[in-house]
């Protein structure tokens, strides 16, 4: 069911389509692509996930790893998490039951909504959340700002809230319900995810914050669409299965869970390079007077996530007019009556040195120093035509002994003049 972290890589590269441009290599947020030979390579150990290689990759060389549909027929019960970004993908859409129906008859036994688990943990985040993290609390339910923090802002990892993500809880209670409705063993029943990134896909799988195996497979959205398209067709008098509201829905898009929060003084913002200014201006001490922080790496929220269908402003504003008539929320943590432990992260993830130079301090510094030399006699353009993303990461690739020097293209130009 689950994977080694090692083992588990959810953005894939297809060599066979890969031309050997750089466009993924430069927006990769954590450098961790390089092209080599005409290809490009990743090293996964500083991969987030974010999928910005998928969206930038115009020979659809880069691919996003998750489960096969036909997975849930492995199982005797089977258990739908739709994500509320599911709900922004389906053209003329007045009703969310109408989709809750489809997933039914599409092979699902139950849905349970990850935007119920959505408003548990906005309201568990009202009540606790100051005495749980350092201001300003940064949210934790975006699993690629998640591993960006714990790769490149080792500093903040204590301003993450350590709470679990809808999702989790929302696994939990699917699987309590599954096992108390149909009477069957927990090995029997299945519940899957229906996700927008591979970022979430490599979450559930390998357990952030969350434990590994609260999922038993996550599917992509783009698949799962065309799989209800038939099925919503025949949808005439939709049952009220939906037990969500505008909290929970809300999280769909960029600023949903800030407002969930319901407190003023919060900051939202999406897209990885608008997350990475947030956080280096946190860590610089430059934000003060917010509490709260959402930080979503894709643009738009997970209604931006690679594994859509539709475009995320569309996708945001079909999700705003099915908002319209809802309840505020639908459901409170008095009447799941869960200890405040059932919301917590099971384990704290830990920061990972991946740009360390060698593992061993002084030779570490020694390095250091090469690179700053190496690097003065290099341009300076970051233009990625030696495979490298910048200069300076060009000059590490050379001290740790991945290219020479003299693969630098253009140095001449820098000697020349």
């Amino acid at each position: 069911m689950t994977q080694p972290i090692k083992d588990l890589h959810t953005v894939t590269l297809d060599a066979d389509k890969c031309k050997g441009c750089i466009n993924c290599m430069k927006r990769c947020p954590t450098e961790a692509i390089r092209v080599r030979d005409s290809k490009a390579t990743v090293a996964y150990e500083r991969c987030i996930g974010c999928g910005e290689c998928i969206r930038t990759c115009t020979h659809q060389a880069k691919r996003a790893v998750y489960d096969s549909f036909d997975e849930i027929f492995k199982y005797k019960y089977r258990v739908a998490l739709p994500a509320p970004s599911l709900y922004g993908q389906f053209n003329n859409l007045d009703n969310i039951n109408i989709v809750l129906e489809g997933l039914l008859a599409a092979g699902f036994d139950d849905v349970f909504e990850v935007a119920r688990g959505a408003e548990l943990v906005s309201e568990f985040t009202r009540r606790k959340a100051y005495d749980l993290a350092k201001r300003p609390v940064i949210s934790s339910a975006c699993p690629a700002v998640v591993e960006l923090i714990l790769i490149s802002f080792h500093n903040l990892k204590d301003n993450l809230l350590p709470v679990l993500a809808p999702v989790d809880v929302a696994a939990k209670l699917a699987r309590e319900r599954a096992q108390e409705q149909s009477g069957l063993a927990p090995e029997e029943i299945g519940i899957f995810f229906i996700s927008p990134c591979p970022a979430k896909v490599f979450a559930l799988k390998c357990g952030l914050g969350g434990k590994a195996g609260y999922v038993d497979g996550v599917l992509a959205q783009s698949e799962v669409y065309f799989r209800l398209l038939e099925p919503m067709k025949h949808v005439k008098d939709p049952r009220e299965l939906s037990k969500s509201g505008i909290v929970g829905i809300g999280w769909a898009s960029s600023g949903g869970e800030a407002a969930g929060v319901l407190k003023e003084k919060y900051l939202a913002a999406d897209g990885i390079e608008n997350c990475i200014s947030v956080l280096e201006e946190i860590e610089n001490d430059k934000i003060k007077d917010v509490d709260f922080v959402e930080l979503n790496a894709c643009p738009g929220g997970c209604v931006g996530g690679v594994l859509n269908i539709e475009n995320p402003f569309i996708a945001k504003s079909k999700i705003q007019a099915l908002r319209k008539y809802m309840p505020v929320s639908k459901n409170t943590l008095a009447e799941e009556g869960k200890p405040d432990s059932y919301y917590l992260w099971d384990n704290t993830p830990e920061t990972m040195p991946v740009f360390r130079l060698d593992e061993n301090l002084l030779k570490a510094m020694e390095k250091m120093q090469r690179v700053e030399a190496i690097l003065e006699h290099l341009p300076k353009l970051d233009c990625g035509s030696c495979g490298a993303p910048s200069c300076r990461a060009f000059a590490e690739d050379v001290v740790n002994g991945i290219v020479k020097e003299s693969d630098c293209t253009r140095k001449d130009e820098r000697q020349a003049t």
